[in-house]
């Protein structure tokens, strides 16, 4: 569906550095595109996309980085490694490094490191969670407390339990705690703020789950919006970006 997508948006107005290694392995690469105007400190927005932890390819989503270059942001959007190769927390470590990279090396490329924004989709979006509300993942990759200026979460299974589905149980069955693996768990002040968008018609992932985060957020004093957007199901709300 998102190739489809993909082939009718044009196909200008950004440049594109592709297949930038981010760490070692074929899933571990990442395309940063730049608008086409010139920028002396853009907004990084690093994508992560959703395909269940188990498929994606960072080539699919063209649409959502030349929506979002036309709007001057520079946009990067990494592969992560997938279940069965990796259990969790692997994706989410992938994610941590390619922030790292951005945090390093995006003011060659005109982006301000100082204003890093992590959005994702469905089980990016999870990933875009974790990495902005549990501090571990981004101090194992050596990058400093804070360099997350905010994120976004897309239909995001935030406050879901893995344990309780057979399609998640072994991609998670690695997850010690189990709350581990559940974002919700780690709201805590001070955390980043968020927006947070879900189709009110979404049958793949419930909007209960932006719901639930959005208060237990509010709850401790943090930044958040909530936005539901009607007769909108999971795979619509992307394409609406389009």
């Amino acid at each position: 569906m998102f190739d489809v997508i993909d082939r009718l948006v044009p196909d200008t107005g950004y440049w594109l550095d592709a297949g930038i290694p981010y760490g070692v392995g074929a899933r571990r690469k990442l395309d940063v595109y730049r608008p086409a105007t010139a920028l002396k400190s853009g907004t990084p927005i690093i994508f992560l996309y959703g395909g269940s932890w188990r498929k994606g390819n960072r080539r699919s989503y063209r649409f959502i980085c030349q929506m979002l270059t036309s709007r001057g942001y520079l946009v990067i959007i990494p592969d992560y490694r997938l279940y069965p190769e990796v259990a969790f927390p692997g994706f989410v470590e992938d994610a941590a490094a390619s922030i790292g990279w951005v945090r390093r090396e995006i003011a060659t490329r005109g982006g301000d490191p100082s204003q890093i924004v992590v959005a994702g989709h469905s089980a990016g979006a999870h990933s875009a969670a974790l990495l902005a509300l549990d501090r571990t993942y981004l101090e194992k990759a050596g990058v400093p407390h804070g360099a997350i200026a905010g994120w976004v979460g897309l239909a995001g299974p935030h406050a879901f339990d893995p344990s309780r589905f057979s399609n998640t149980r072994p991609i998670f069955a690695t997850a010690h705690p189990p709350a581990a693996a559940r974002p919700i768990s780690f709201a805590h002040a001070g955390a980043p703020p968020a927006l947070l968008i879900h189709g009110e018609q979404d049958l793949t992932v419930s909007i209960r789950n932006s719901e639930e985060l959005a208060k237990r957020l509010r709850d401790v004093g943090n930044q958040v919006r909530y936005v539901p957007v009607a007769d909108t199901g999971h795979g619509g709300l992307l394409l609406g970006l389009a």
